[in-house]
Formats: C-alpha cells, sequence, structure tokens
C-alpha cells in the first residue's frame, strides 16, 4: 500500500494543522458520517443543501482519526483531549482533488489508469473493461456513476493493492473532464461516442466532442480508444491518426476491432470479433447492440493491456451489469420489466427502443419520460424520439413528465397514453398490464421512474 500522511496533506493543500500527528497515516476517506469508520479520513464537504463540516464532531464520536475541514471554527474545548487530527483547508472538494491526484502518481506513471468517457455507455462500459481487465490484475473501479469532480477522487483514495485502475468519467460543462484527467493522469483514454447529453448546456455535439476530448489532457497519455461508428469520433479519427497511438472499435467502419456474425438474443448475445487477423468468439451475458460496442470496447482495451485471448473472452463473459441499466425482472401474470431508468439522452432511447422491438413478447410497452439537461434542443430531441418509437412497431406508448408530451406528437400508435405524473403512469399500469406484456422503462434519473417499478404488482 502506498501511505499518505497528515504531513503529506499539509503539504500538498497548504493546510494549517490544529491538533494532532502529522505522522499519522491517512488510510480511508470518507465525507459520510453515518458510514464512516474507526480509523477513516473524514472530509467535510459543504454542498448546496448542508454543510458536511459542521458534523466534524459526530466524525470524532464514530471514530475518525483524521478530519480535512474548511470555514469553521473548531471547538478547541471539545477536541483538546481527543485523539484526532484536525486539518483545515481552504477549499475541501479542491483539497481532495490535490490529495487523489497525490495518491494515483504513488503508483507511478506506468500504473494502469484507464478513463472512460462519452455521450452515453460510460458506467456500463467501464464495468465491463473492469471485468476483462480483472482476468490478469487486481482492479480498482469507478463504483455506480460516481464519476464527477468529488466522486472521482474518492475512488482514487480507495487505491490499496490494486494492479489498476478504471474510472469513469462525466461532465456537463467545457472544463470539468480536464480537471478530473488532471486528477487521474489516465495512461488508456476511452470515448465511447458523441450523442445529444448535455447538448442545452453545450450548444452542439461538436462542443460535446470538443469538452469530451478533454480527456486527452493527461501528461500520461499513450493510447485512445474510440468507437469508430460513431460520426464525429470517426471524423476525429481521420484527422488525427498520426497524432495519438489511436485504436478503433466497431461494427460498420472498418475499425481494428470490428464485430462480425453478431446474433442478438433477448438476455445475451454473440459475435466473432476480429483483430489483426486473430478472432475472439465472444459472449456478452447482455442483449442489445450497444453492448456489443462495449464488448469490442473492453476488447481493444484488453489487448491494449495484453491479455490473452481466453482472458479477454472469459472477461467479457462474466461481466455484469450495474443495477437499473437494463435490468430486466418479472412480475405477476409474466409480465417483464426492462429497468433502464437510471439516464436518458436521445442515443440511449433510441439503442432501448431497439432493443424492446427485439425482445419476446406478446405486446411491447414503452414507457418513456423526460430527457432532462436539453435545453432549447429539448423538444426537437423528444419528438425524434417520437420518430424512432415509429420504426421499432413498438405496440404502447406511455409518457411522464412535461417535455416527454413532444414524443406523443408524432407517434402514430393508437395506444399512446400521457400522464403528469408518476402515481398516474403506476395507476394505469398497473390495470394495463397483461400477461406476457414486455414493458421498457426509460428516463432520466430525475423522473424518479424508480417509483413507479417498485409499486408495479
Amino acid at each position: 500500500m502506498k501511505n499518505i500522511t497528515v504531513e503529506d496533506i499539509l503539504n500538498i493543500c497548504n493546510g494549517k494543522l490544529i491538533c494532532g500527528n502529522k505522522k499519522d497515516i491517512c488510510e480511508s476517506f470518507c465525507k459520510d458520517t453515518r458510514i464512516l469508520q474507526n480509523g477513516d479520513v473524514y472530509v467535510g464537504i459543504k454542498g448546496e443543501k448542508f454543510d458536511g463540516n459542521t458534523l466534524y464532531k459526530k466524525a470524532i464520536e464514530n471514530g475518525a482519526k483524521v478530519c480535512i475541514l474548511q470555514g469553521i471554527e473548531v471547538d478547541e474545548e471539545y477536541i483538546k483531549n481527543k485523539e484526532v487530527s484536525i486539518i483545515l483547508v481552504d477549499d475541501t472538494i479542491k483539497a481532495i482533488g490535490k490529495i487523489a491526484n497525490f495518491k494515483r502518481n504513488l503508483y507511478g506513471k506506468d500504473f494502469p489508469v484507464i478513463a472512460v468517457t462519452g455521450s452515453v455507455g460510460k458506467t456500463s462500459t467501464k464495468d465491463i473493461i473492469a471485468s476483462v481487465v480483472s482476468e490478469k490484475y487486481k482492479v480498482l473501479k469507478t463504483e455506480g456513476n460516481m464519476n464527477n469532480h468529488i466522486g472521482l477522487p474518492f475512488t482514487i483514495l480507495k487505491l490499496k493493492d490494486e494492479e489498476a485502475l478504471v474510472v469513469e468519467m462525466g461532465m456537463n460543462h467545457f472544463g470539468e473532464i480536464d480537471y478530473l484527467t488532471n486528477i487521474a493522469e489516465p495512461n488508456i483514454s476511452v470515448i465511447t461516442n458523441i450523442g445529444t447529453s448535455h447538448i442545452g448546456n453545450l450548444g452542439s455535439r461538436e462542443n460535446i466532442l470538443k469538452a469530451k476530448l478533454e480527456i486527452l489532457n493527461s501528461k500520461n497519455i499513450k493510447n485512445v480508444v474510440i468507437n469508430n461508428d460513431n460520426d464525429l469520433l470517426h471524423k476525429w479519427y481521420e484527422e488525427n491518426k498520426n497524432k495519438y497511438e489511436i485504436h478503433t472499435y466497431g461494427i460498420e467502419n472498418s475499425s481494428k476491432s470490428i464485430a462480425k456474425e453478431i446474433s442478438l438474443m433477448e438476455q445475451s448475445s454473440k459475435f466473432t470479433a476480429i483483430t489483426d487477423d486473430e478472432k475472439y468468439e465472444i459472449t456478452v451475458p447482455v442483449g442489445g447492440e450497444h453492448f456489443v460496442y462495449n464488448a469490442l470496447c473492453a476488447l481493444t482495451v484488453g489487448r491494449v493491456l495484453g491479455l490473452s485471448k481466453k482472458e479477454i473472452e472469459n472477461g467479457i463473459k462474466k461481466f455484469e451489469l450495474t443495477k437499473k441499466r437494463m435490468e430486466i425482472s418479472k412480475i405477476k401474470d409474466n409480465v417483464t420489466i426492462i429497468n433502464d431508468s437510471y439516464n436518458a439522452s436521445f442515443d440511449s432511447m433510441k439503442a432501448a427502443l431497439k432493443y424492446l422491438k427485439d425482445i419476446e413478447g406478446e405486446r411491447k410497452i414503452a414507457v418513456l419520460g423526460d430527457m432532462l439537461e436539453l435545453g432549447s434542443y429539448a423538444e426537437d430531441l423528444h419528438r425524434k424520439v417520437g420518430e424512432e418509437f415509429n420504426k421499432n412497431n413498438i405496440d404502447v406508448l406511455v409518457t411522464v413528465g412535461e417535455l416527454s408530451k413532444n414524443i406523443n406528437n408524432v407517434v402514430n400508435t393508437k395506444e399512446n397514453y400521457h400522464f403528469e405524473n408518476n402515481k398516474k403512469a403506476e395507476v394505469f399500469l398497473n390495470k394495463e398490464l397483461k400477461q406476457g406484456d414486455v414493458a421498457l422503462f426509460k428516463a432520466s434519473n430525475g423522473m424518479k421512474f424508480f417509483e413507479i417499478i417498485e409499486k408495479l404488482k
């Protein structure tokens, strides 16, 4: 394990030691007093609704060994006989980023750090890459979608005896990927696609590409892995293939790793991957063409890291999907529920509708909610979702929310229902769902579609 001491933190963050021992080792970092373990380093984070710095006494009571705080006057009488080190910094969020970067560099520039970004599919791609890399290395990966300026540093600070790191990087604005990249300093950067997520903030897909390409700003960058079937990434590749070590994957465009003989099934897919005249027989334990792309990406990363053919094939086959992403379950009367409600963009809606079309069932029902953070593009992109609905011959449309009305305006199915809120949709679906139905639930996370799914009987 690579250790960080209180003294290191003081130097890294230009902090002030209020009390404690400079030689104390800081091993595990936590920002939540409810789950803090004895000996942890507590980091007070000031949020919009509460200030974690004010909970330092609770953290100490729960066994915090070190507290990193900002903007608070510490009760000297309270800490007088406590065995705790308290560090004051100007900004705990910036401090945790600096500490995480220090930790990452303790492992050396050649320590495998794979960073994943893209408009859609970041989390599932990160998970399948980690599954492959785990066949050769002990891996630490981003849990869930802890992919921002707080989640990524806390992920890196969990490093102990791992041999590789796989991190996800999300963004809403310019500069955010650059900030994360300069903390993680990846040597393999992955871009899954350029779609329309956050187009309301960035103004165009070209600007989204520019923001995602900040992942190449790492001083350690050696290899770039991209989806060559994405139009903007393909164009970028053609213009930059001599500037970077770029590894392409795809189905349609000629790529370094390409999928052939694809067989798509309800809950899995099989295909032959060809790269450098070597064939891989790939089984993906999740349905949908988009997971063929994810598997190709993981295969490509595996090859960059020198994994064997068997290790790559096994890693993909063992892949487990994060909850709420194409999670399939059954409820009463043999009704199939596809829960893909964690997030939504036009591109992921399009993929999910195609998947619903291909799955077996008596009736196909799409329960779609608002896609958020689209700004002035919101109406047009929701209407485009309606056009995709029409292409896939789905039987029933149920929409929920204000923006999703625009989907209904262009669909051509007679069974077309719209509800203002989740409660009304839940009541309708409990009456409507019949034996053999397949219902897809897809919306931005803020729509809280899990509320509907939990109430279905």
